[in-house]
């Protein structure tokens, strides 16, 4: 099964604008996400599971993140957020397993690199004391891994695929500036599915600038796409900054 068949098998559906911004707006920011991994990977065939902990050594990482928001007065038309992140893990340790039909023994060190380009299309159904916003997500991840060990031993690849999610907030402002929200995107389909969530809170000054902060949750099930079977977490605190204009 290939990425390409998950965006085939994803039925999604968008609702028409219920609520508009009275003015256009843009925000830009950036912040660093504080994540723990936990899980296994292996690829089909192979005859062991492997744990991203115990075998390939990953631990807490902090990792950055974009994004830029431009939400507009204009009805028909959703409104778009660009976010970029990272998840980037490495380890090296005493192991023992099979990856992609190659025994690895002794010191084993690896490196895996997940970036994730998010396009978010989205409408404001509510936007006052509570906020509701409704959408599509469509992800694009580009994943690299090597794995080698001293004596010799070694795989690398690549895998890129483009992934549609469903995307919805809540949210609600106690007072102006102030937003308290819980983020959910989701997809699932032939036994895979990826989900992110997060839940923050986000203030903006009267000077433009603004700051987040808050608890991200992302989790990769995967099962037998692109000969891989994963079952991954990632998890822990983020914090920000952005300008709102």
């Amino acid at each position: 099964m290939k990425f390409k068949h998950l965006i085939t098998g994803c039925l999604l559906a968008t609702v028409p604008a219920i609520a508009t911004a009275d003015f256009i707006s843009f925000a830009i920011g950036g912040g660093v996400w504080n994540e723990t991994p936990e899980g296994r990977i292996n690829k089909i065939g192979d005859p062991t599971v492997v744990d991203v902990k115990n075998q390939l050594f990953w631990t807490e990482e902090s990792q950055g993140y974009l994004f830029a928001t431009l939400e507009h007065p204009v009805p028909v038309l959703p409104n778009v957020r660009l976010m970029y992140s990272t998840l980037d893990h490495s380890g090296s340790g005493t192991a023992s397993f099979d990856f992609e039909g190659v025994t690895f023994s002794g010191t084993v060190a690896n490196e895996f690199t997940t970036e994730q380009t998010d396009l978010l299309l989205y409408y404001e159904v509510l936007d006052n004391v509570v906020s509701i916003d409704l959408g599509l997500n469509i992800r694009l991840l580009d994943i690299t891994y090597k794995v080698a060990d001293a004596l010799g031993n070694s795989t690398s690849g690549s895998v890129s695929g483009t992934v549609p999610m469903v995307y919805g907030l809540v949210g609600g402002s106690p007072w102006p500036g102030l937003l308290l929200s819980a983020e959910a995107n989701y997809m699932s389909v032939s036994g895979s599915s990826i989900s992110d969530y997060n839940a923050k809170i986000a203030y903006t000054t009267s000077f433009f600038l603004g700051f987040e902060a808050g608890y991200r949750v992302e989790k990769i099930e995967l099962d037998d796409v692109d000969n891989t079977n994963a079952d991954l977490e990632f998890k822990g605190p983020f914090v920000g900054a952005y300008l709102k204009f």
